[in-house]
């Protein structure tokens, strides 16, 4: 897992280091490095609201995330019953709506803007080339991370359980035997499990939803914070009050889908805990540091759109892996859903709930 963790940071250095370092030279208007100026631009009017965004964003933020983790005490929702995978798909149409209705439209306008030089930026696709990248780095890591905690898992079963020189060979087999058989499936593991033998045991399905909420999560903080940093740094009272209300909507459900992979990824409560802080003050911390950085910070300088569109691709790209192949397709592939149509139809329906409703939001945020 740390490895894991090492792999996510360098990833996202390399995304601020390629920001820092792209050219500034790049304006084809001073117009483009100035504030507009209309009724609604009003800095005095704007910081209370801003205040009012950074409260309510992380009391909403908090109330999402944490909603999944108290499930345990209704059983209802606990995460062996069809409702658990009802509401998971909901959270992860919602992921994949932010991901393709919200970050990635961004990213387009971003570097596709008559702020930015012909030549390179409206000659090549960065924001698909950028997004492409990090669904493979997403692969790359979530598939790396699985091999080198599952290998270290088995080394450390192999240390524990040696063969005695005492064994004979009928006894040897029968553990072998032991060993290669199915683990069959308790607890929450019961909807993932294919029963394919012992890669797909309740070990390596915990390793495999702990690999899933941790790259998530990096998906998430980084979108949370540029989405935080835009809404700090302007002073368009118009845009705020809406941007407030859809920000709170959009942090609410996308923390209920973070919060149900960190539920089924049974981390202990202070690892719990980190999470939760972390998702809840991202885009506070973004709207606290765009106030900061407001004199400084023109969201239509060359330097800013290059920035925070390479970010916004790279978190569409991860985003939309995540949603799709590990939320989704492990799910609806898995046991439970392919034994039930009933209940694949009404996981579908709260998919296109889920997106549908993240879709319509992006007319606000």
């Amino acid at each position: 897992m740390a490895t894991a963790t090492k792999l996510l940071n360098l990833v996202t250095i390399s995304i601020f280091v390629i920001s820092i370092f792209t050219p500034k030279a790049s304006a084809q208007s001073n117009e483009c490095n100035a504030q507009s100026n209309n009724s609604c631009n009003d800095k005095s009017a704007a910081l209370p609201l801003k205040i009012i965004a950074i409260v309510s964003i992380l009391v909403t933020s908090m109330i999402g995330v944490c909603l999944p983790l108290f499930t345990k005490k209704i059983p209802a929702l606990h995460p062996d019953r069809n409702l658990f995978v009802i509401v998971k798909a909901f959270a992860a149409g919602i992921i994949l709506a932010t991901g393709f209705m919200h970050v990635l439209p961004d990213s387009f306008d971003m570097l596709w803007s008559d702020c930015l030089k012909e030549n390179p930026w409206h000659k090549f696709p960065f924001t698909g080339f950028v997004a492409m990248l990090s669904a493979i780095v997403t692969l790359m890591v979530d598939s790396m991370a699985t091999a080198i905690y599952s290998n270290n898992h088995k080394k450390g079963k192999t240390a524990i359980t040696p063969h005695h020189q005492g064994d004979d060979e009928e006894a040897v087999a029968e553990r072998d035997q032991e060993m290669v058989a199915p683990a069959r499936p308790t607890g929450h593991f019961h909807g993932h499990h294919h029963g394919l033998g012992k890669e797909d045991s309740p070990d390596t399905q915990l390793l495999r939803y702990r690999v899933v909420a941790m790259v998530l999560e990096l998906g998430i903080v980084v979108h949370s914070v540029v989405i935080g940093l835009s809404l700090g740094a302007s002073n368009n009272t118009c845009s705020i009050k809406g941007l407030i209300a859809a920000l709170c909507f959009h942090q609410m459900f996308e923390g209920m889908g973070l919060g149900g992979c960190i539920l089924q990824a049974e981390y202990k409560l202070l690892k719990k805990a980190i999470m939760v802080f972390f998702f809840s003050v991202t885009t506070p911390f973004g709207i606290a540091l765009g106030i900061a950085m407001s004199s400084i910070y023109k969201e239509n300088s060359p330097s800013a759109l290059i920035a925070v569109g390479l970010l916004n691709a790279s978190s569409a790209g991860l985003l939309i892996y995540m949603a799709l192949v590990d939320l989704l397709s492990a799910d609806f592939m898995g046991p439970k859903l392919q034994g039930s149509i009933n209940l694949q139809i009404k996981s579908y329906i709260a998919v296109l709930l889920g997106a549908g409703g993240m879709s319509v939001m992006a007319k606000w945020a």
